[in-house]
């Protein structure tokens, strides 16, 4: 297995740079959206590189957009909003990204400023909660919620209210009312119970984030992700986007990298990673996807950001470079 060289990060960080707007927005690619899930990642990324100042114009950029209520809307092109619903996923991972942030840079001050952000996003979040535990996808711009629940979202954010939670615990702020309600959440992503989530079960990220999120460990988590493997890895080209489709994403690949990671699979996890090499650009860019056998890059050849993201976090978590390396794989770093 080969991690990325010095040289390399540097110049994948610095190809996402190159993309970011003077508002500190990181589009998808040029002249693209973003969305706050993806522009957090791509934050958290560039910070494990050592663009730590870059990062923190990114979380700026969200700062200024953040409603009342906590939230912000799904998709932003440079001037505008391009999708004004509010996905609650995407809404709870500034938690995430924030932890993530100062674990690298140990700075209590971006802490201390941006924790009423992070308090904001969750309020909103936990407004969706339903009293199984799961959370509902979204509101409309009119604040009507969504009528179902993600899988992949749910889990998502059971890592991030963790992470929100870490964050007040870390300042002395008494947010101990949330503990009965990620639980609730943890619960119903492990559990699963029938009604709970809108069936998603093509999608790879429906399989694995589970795992990734912390809801399913040990030994547990290593049999829900095998017991799934075959549908969804392409042996020596990475994790399939969809099980049912002859394609593989840079995100999926990296992401499943560090959800094997977390259950002990390191060998799976590097066999995974090596995929990603065949996905690099030489401008140290990534191909969102591949479609084999033909092997035609997808979509439009399109390369992005958070697949770019991705790649730094994984092998991050693989090669422990910065303080942050085991956010997604050491689970009991964050309160369970």
């Amino acid at each position: 297995m080969t991690t990325l060289t010095d040289e390399q990060i540097s110049q994948t960080a610095d190809a996402i740079i190159d993309w970011q707007l003077p508002s500190g927005m990181i589009p998808w690619f040029p002249g693209g959206h973003a969305d706050p899930w993806n522009h957090i990642e791509a934050a958290m990324a560039i910070a494990t590189a050592g663009r730590t100042s870059e990062a923190e114009r990114g979380y700026d950029w969200l700062v200024g957009l953040q409603h009342d209520h906590g939230g912000w809307h799904q998709y932003y092109l440079e001037h505008e909003v391009e999708q004004d619903k509010f996905d609650a996923n995407v809404i709870a991972y500034i938690a995430t990204g924030v932890w993530h942030h100062f674990l690298i840079t140990q700075d209590r001050g971006f802490l201390e400023t941006m924790f009423p952000v992070v308090d904001r996003a969750l309020g909103f979040v936990f407004d969706l909660q339903q009293e199984r535990g799961e959370i509902l996808w979204a509101r409309h711009a009119d604040g009507t919620p969504w009528s179902f629940a993600l899988l992949t979202g749910s889990s998502s954010m059971y890592h991030s209210t963790r992470a929100g939670l870490t964050i007040a615990r870390e300042l002395g702020i008494d947010r101990e009312h949330w503990v009965s309600r990620i639980e609730r959440l943890g619960a119903v992503v492990r559990d699963r119970p029938e009604g709970a989530f809108a069936p998603k079960n093509r999608w790879a990220m429906d399989w694995y984030y589970p795992v990734l999120s912390g809801a399913i460990t040990g030994a547990d988590g290593l049999s829900h992700l095998n017991a799934r493997y075959d549908t969804f890895v392409m042996d020596g080209l990475g994790v399939r986007c969809v099980g049912d489709r002859p394609w593989v994403t840079t995100g999926e690949t990296s992401e499943c990298v560090m959800a094997y990671l977390a259950v002990g699979d390191r060998t799976t996890a590097e066999r995974l990673f090596d995929t990603t090499h065949a996905l690099r650009c030489d401008d140290g860019h990534y191909w969102t996807g591949e479609v084999h056998p033909e092997r035609e890059h997808f979509p439009g050849g399109e390369r992005s950001t958070y697949s770019s993201a991705a790649v730094l976090l994984a092998d991050d978590a693989l090669a422990h470079r910065t303080p942050a390396a085991e956010l997604f794989t050491e689970h009991a770093t964050l309160p369970v």
